[in-house]
């Protein structure tokens, strides 16, 4: 059983966390079957293996003085908490360019997971993805978007999911 993270709810799902044989976690030296395989911004090179509880438990971004996700790269959210919560205890994401997380509600929004258009299509959220994608924050044409968005294709899709009105958005990026 690994933590619940509020901003990732399904780490294996996504890929966040491999599992296998059981392998050294660089921070806390315990053996662990679940690690981290995602982005972690950090100049140490001696960083292989991280386990979800140090993660979750903030442990491995201050002994290593690393982001899952780079501050930078995110919506605004008006408390600084929950910034801290996401970059310092909360899996990260793989993306083809850099990372991007978005807000809304005031609270940044919960990774679901890689989709293309068709995925969107088959989940029923086409209707409101066009409602609330942000051209803005993604710099592509929603047409463009329709036509060529590809899971694991060269224009990949990053789907979010409000945690308090329930609302669906996506960013984009490509190859």
């Amino acid at each position: 059983m690994i933590p619940t993270f509020k901003y990732h709810p399904d780490p294996i799902g996504t890929g966040a966390f491999i599992q296998g044989e059981p392998q050294e976690c660089s921070c806390c030296g315990k053996a662990t079957g679940i690690w981290y395989e995602n982005p972690f911004y950090t100049a140490e090179d001696s960083v292989d293996c991280i386990c979800p509880e140090c993660i979750a438990g903030g442990r491995a971004a201050e002994k290593f003085d690393g982001e899952f996700q780079g501050a930078a790269n995110t919506d605004d959210v008006s408390d600084p908490a929950k910034l801290d919560e996401l970059v310092h205890r909360t899996p990260g994401y793989c993306g083809w360019q850099q990372e991007y997380w978005l807000a809304h509600c005031d609270d940044f929004c919960a990774f679901v997971g890689y989709v293309g258009w068709d995925e969107i299509v088959k989940m029923g959220l086409d209707k409101e993805i066009e409602e609330t994608y942000d051209q803005d924050v993604c710099g592509f044409d929603f047409e463009d978007i329709k036509e060529n968005l590809m899971n694991d294709g060269s224009m990949q899709g990053y789907l979010f999911r409000c945690l308090h009105c329930g609302k669906h958005f996506l960013y984009a990026d490509c190859d």
